[in-house]
């Protein structure tokens, strides 16, 4: 038989993250990849999923979430970025940020259409646009003073008649980009003249360091009646595969939204939505240590891969750090991530795969530091063998 699989998704197969974990098995290499954690959240939020379960609240939910949780993510939202969002009407669960995109991406654009993305970009990013029989029209973002950035000349002219919406994502994974508040005011601006949707990814919202603040970019003027945004509890409380993600937007686009969630997953598991209600409530606290932890994770493993001859690039937020291979003699990540686990007995993620244009990224190499120290030190003197 011919290959069944439809056209627009035959370039996608198996994922990256997919590839290096059970390459990680395979070796018994350290995963330095996939950016999961290796602790769980706050035991009073799993201790409020577990009482759910045993107290019956295991069959559907409602198709926008649980009222519970869609007033905690309304109170979330006003409390630390002074956006109001009718919890009936404005806010819809999902299962995680991914399902949010693919049904904002599905429910917002027709055949034809293109969607500006920023390379590197996550992988789901295309694979949404591609179901939805648009186009992807990619703006690259490039190291510039120690952090990656946009050329805002680039992003104006990635805007043609067809574009239908700009997918932004900040915190950013891969590069760890925290955009600013400038860098959002250019955005915001081509959206307003252009008459563009934003949909926004801001699942490393609580997940930045060294003071910098997280802007969403709905708060700029003008932005909340035509922003999608999107986050998730996985990475905020360290329960990724909790998948219970949200929508804030105005009731048409949240509308649009639901129309094709429920089509998809129709809801979401009753017990994550009520733990994290709990989680957004009471235990902000601990997701502040958690950032302190993670800041110091990033500094420790950009120290270890500095001595190891990696050239590192310092993130402002998420879990992840980039490193340019060329100091070490090599010039192809996806070639060297392929034979990392023989070399070092580490794995990580190539970031050219993430680009349209693979050769703006051939030369980097993402690894996540969301992991205990000592597994951090081991991998660290691991790679030191590159030398």
């Amino acid at each position: 038989m011919s290959d069944p699989l439809v056209s627009r998704m035959r370039r996608f197969g198996t994922t990256i993250f997919a590839e290096m974990s059970a390459l990680a098995v395979r070796t018994g290499s350290i995963n330095l990849g996939q950016g999961f954690p290796d602790t769980d959240g706050p035991a009073s939020m799993l201790d409020r999923a577990v009482e759910a379960i045993r107290s019956g609240v295991n069959q559907y939910p409602p198709g926008p979430g649980l009222p519970q949780l869609r007033q905690a993510v309304s109170e979330h939202r006003r409390l630390h970025y002074g956006l109001d969002y009718d919890p009936d009407g404005e806010v819809l669960v999902t299962v995680g940020a991914t399902e949010a995109i693919a049904a904002t991406v599905l429910a917002l654009c027709e055949q034809g259409d293109e969607v500006i993305a920023f390379e590197p970009y996550y992988d789901s990013y295309a694979a949404s646009i591609a179901l939805a029989g648009a186009r992807l029209a990619a703006v690259t973002l490039r190291p510039k003073q120690g952090r990656f950035t946009f050329d805002p000349d680039e992003l104006r002219a990635a805007v043609t008649p067809r574009t239908r919406a700009i997918l932004v994502n900040s915190p950013h994974n891969p590069t760890g980009t925290v955009f600013t508040p400038g860098e959002l005011a250019v955005i915001a601006e081509v959206c307003q003249e252009r008459d563009l949707i934003a949909i926004t990814d801001e699942v490393y919202e609580h997940l930045t360091f060294d003071g910098v603040a997280h802007v969403p970019l709905a708060t700029l003027p003008g932005m909340r009646e035509r922003t999608v945004m999107i986050s998730s509890a996985g990475k905020t409380f360290s329960v990724t595969g909790w998948k219970t993600g949200w929508v804030c937007a105005p009731p048409e686009l949240t509308r649009a939204a639901q129309t094709v969630k429920q089509f998809l997953t129709f809801t979401v598991g009753g017990p994550w939505q009520l733990a994290v209600a709990h989680g957004l409530r009471e235990e902000l606290g601990w997701v502040a240590e958690l950032r302190a932890a993670l800041q110091s994770k990033r500094d420790r493993l950009m120290s270890g891969l500095s001595g190891a001859g990696f050239e590192v690039l310092k993130p402002s937020g998420t879990y992840f750090v980039q490193t340019d291979i060329r100091p070490l003699g090599f010039t192809d990540g996806l070639e060297l991530t392929r034979r990392l686990p023989e070399l070092a007995g580490v794995v990580a993620i190539p970031t050219q795969v993430f680009y349209d244009h693979p050769e703006r990224g051939r030369h980097f190499v993402r690894f996540a530091f969301c992991k205990k120290d000592e597994v951090i030190d081991e991998a660290v003197t691991r790679l030191k063998r590159l030398g």
